[in-house]
C-alpha cells in the first residue's frame, strides 16, 4: 500500500529534494508551498519519473488553509503517513530593527507553522495507530547562535522542544516525531547575500571537516530514513546533518 507523505515548502531547496526522494521511493507525495509554479513543477518532475504526486497551495501561517489541505488529502487518501514540516524563512534583521512584527512573522512560519500542519492530521494518524512527523530545525537552533538572526535561532530551537513534546505525547499512539538540523546546505536561502552567506557560500566548506557545504539531497535522504521503518524505535530526536561542522570547530 502506497504511503502518503505531505511536505511543506516543497517547491524549492530541501523541500523539493525531499519530495523527489519520497516520490522515487514509491510514496504518494503531497507537495505544498506558497510558491505555486515551483510546487506544480516538482509534482510534474515526480510524475515524469514515474511517481505519484499532487500539489496544494498552503501558507503555513493559516490555520484555515492547513486544516483544509489536511482534510482534502485525508478524504482522497486516508490518514497521512508522514508529514515533513520543512517550510521556513531566515531573514537577517539586526536587533535594533527586530520589531514584534518581524519576530512574530518568523515564529509564525518556522515554529507555529509546523504545529498548524501536524495538529489536524493527528486524529486520523491516531485512529490508524501509525504515523511519522519530521520537523526541520537547524544547527542554528541546536548549537549556534546567529547574529542578526536572533528570531530565527530562537524559533529553530523551539522546533527541538516541539519535537520532544510531541514525541512523548504521541508515542503510545504509534506516532513518531523527529527533527533534523541541517548545517550549511546549498539552497536559495544560503545563497542569499541579503539574508545569509551569499554567492560565496562554498567558502564555508573550508572549515567543514568533510570539505564541502551540503546539498539538499544530503538532507532529503536522512529525512527519508527518519520516516522509514528503519527508524521505527527512534522518536523525539533531532539529528544534526552538517558534514562534521559542529564536532569539528575547536
Amino acid at each position: 500500500m502506497t504511503s502518503t507523505v505531505l511536505i511543506t515548502g516543497a517547491g524549492i531547496g530541501i523541500g523539493r529534494s525531499t519530495a523527489k526522494a519520497f516520490g522515487k521511493a514509491g510514496n504518494h507525495v503531497v507537495a505544498t508551498d506558497i510558491l505555486e509554479k515551483e510546487g506544480h513543477s516538482v509534482v510534474a518532475e515526480i510524475k515524469a519519473a514515474g511517481g505519484s504526486a499532487e500539489f496544494h497551495r498552503l501558507d503555513v501561517r493559516s490555520t484555515e488553509q492547513a486544516d483544509a489541505v489536511v482534510a482534502a488529502v485525508e478524504k482522497a487518501h486516508g490518514a497521512i503517513d508522514t508529514i515533513v514540516a520543512n517550510a521556513g524563512i531566515a531573514h537577517k534583521v539586526p536587533l535594533p530593527q527586530l520589531t514584534d512584527e518581524k519576530w512574530d512573522y518568523t515564529f509564525d512560519i518556522d515554529l507555529k507553522g509546523i504545529f498548524r500542519v501536524v495538529r489536524p492530521a493527528l486524529p486520523a494518524m491516531k485512529a490508524a495507530k501509525k504515523g511519522s512527523v519530521i520537523a526541520v530545525s537547524s544547527i542554528m537552533g541546536v548549537a549556534y547562535g546567529w547574529d542578526e538572526h536572533v528570531h530565527y535561532s530562537a524559533a529553530k530551537a523551539g522546533v527541538v522542544g516541539l519535537v520532544r513534546g510531541l514525541a512523548v505525547e504521541l508515542a503510545r499512539e504509534g506516532i513518531r516525531v523527529n527533527g533534523i538540523a541541517p548545517g550549511y546546505i546549498r539552497t536559495a536561502q544560503l545563497l542569499s547575500k541579503e539574508h545569509s552567506l551569499g554567492p560565496d557560500a562554498d567558502k564555508a566548506g573550508e572549515f567543514i571537516p568533510m570539505g564541502r557545504i551540503g546539498e539538499p539531497e544530503d538532507i532529503a535522504d536522512v529525512i527519508l530514513f527518519l520516516a522509514s521503518n528503519a527508524a521505527r524505535y527512534m522518536t523525539g530526536q533531532t539529528v544534526v546533518v552538517d558534514g562534521g561542522l559542529l564536532v569539528g570547530r575547536y
